[in-house]
């Protein structure tokens, strides 16, 4: 059974297209007119193992902040569809990963409640790239995602100075917990006592 999900996301700020493939091999295609994002998006897509295809086009000329919340809105409805019922997913995972001298926590439930908690103080330091990502916005992008995908995520720093290191260690945390997550365990039911996720 295929899990692949595919979302379009059209407002009067952006416009998105979004397709996701859980057991693909890491193939990337990504394209939001934010470069700093993309990279961000390409590390989700490879470290997770998932085939991940954004294009997206938004009112860049105003702010990144539009077009990095529909990309994660879009992206977290495409995951959520690829998952369908769950059924045998391992759901739960969880994870220490540094990138130099930053190290994020990443733990997470595939529970269908959507929750975040997000702590992770950011050091102060200009925008990311041209166009520019704020670093605020970090939480934003792993926040939309996560709602959308109907997740329960918690994301600590532990340490960090540089903020590129923290971001990118929050982004392959999430991606390599996502995928110890949705990987089968058990073909045999949903992993709830309810029955369904």
């Amino acid at each position: 059974m295929s899990r692949t999900g595919t979302r379009s996301r059209t407002t009067k700020e952006t416009s998105i297209e979004v397709t996701i493939d859980l057991d693909g091999t890491g193939h990337t295609d990504v394209s939001t007119g934010i470069p700093f994002y993309d990279h961000m998006l390409d590390q989700l897509g490879r470290h997770g193992g998932f085939d991940l295809t954004v294009r997206a086009q938004g009112d860049l000329h105003i702010d990144t902040h539009h077009t990095i919340e529909d990309v994660g809105i879009a992206l977290g409805e495409a995951f959520r569809d690829a998952l369908g019922d769950k059924a045998g997913i391992r759901r739960f995972a969880s994870g220490r990963f540094p990138l130099d001298e930053a190290l994020v926590d990443i733990a997470l439930d595939l529970s269908g409640r959507a929750h975040v908690e997000w702590i992770v103080p950011m050091p102060e330091v200009l925008p990311l790239g041209d166009p520019p990502f704020d670093p605020q916005l970090a939480e934003h992008a792993v926040s939309s995602f996560a709602n959308a995908a109907a997740m329960t995520l918690h994301v600590e720093l532990v340490r960090g100075r540089n903020v590129h290191h923290i971001i990118e260690a929050t982004f392959k945390g999430l991606a390599r917990s996502l995928r110890d997550a949705v990987r089968i365990d058990d073909a045999a039911g949903v992993p709830s006592t309810k029955g369904v996720l």
